[in-house]
């Protein structure tokens, strides 16, 4: 089993939630987070900027690291479903952009569904 974390953009989350459930993944947990990444250009408030918005043109002004609103998914599948989640965040969010996002795969030991006992994978299926 693997755990699946995907950092995405705050706009990309009603159309990943539903390539997730047309790609058989209906279960997933989500958060909301801030960060930041490598870039220092965030295209949104470059355009708040152009359009006379105070708020984007103070931000412009700082000098300090900006944090970015994002989600944070994170799904449980079985090691065969691996590429075909990756495959469905993918589709929903790749822009070409910096800041698409950033997908983590991670070994899940074990998984217990609390209301039957199941372990494994049937406790994640």
């Amino acid at each position: 089993m693997k755990q699946i974390i995907a950092i995405i953009r705050m706009n990309k989350m009603n159309a990943t939630k539903q390539a997730l459930i047309e790609a058989g993944f209906p279960a997933f947990t989500v958060r909301k987070v801030v960060g930041r990444g490598k870039g220092i250009v965030d295209f949104g408030v470059i355009q708040g900027a152009q359009a006379e918005a105070p708020e984007a043109i103070a931000r412009l002004r700082d000098d300090g690291p900006m944090l970015m609103p994002s989600r944070m998914m994170t799904v449980a599948v079985a090691d065969e479903s691996v590429s075909k989640l990756i495959e469905a965040v993918m589709r929903a969010n790749r822009t070409g952009n910096g800041g698409d996002g950033k997908i983590f795969v991670l070994p899940i030991e074990d998984a217990v569904r609390v209301r039957t006992g199941e372990r494994g994978t049937a406790a994640v299926n």
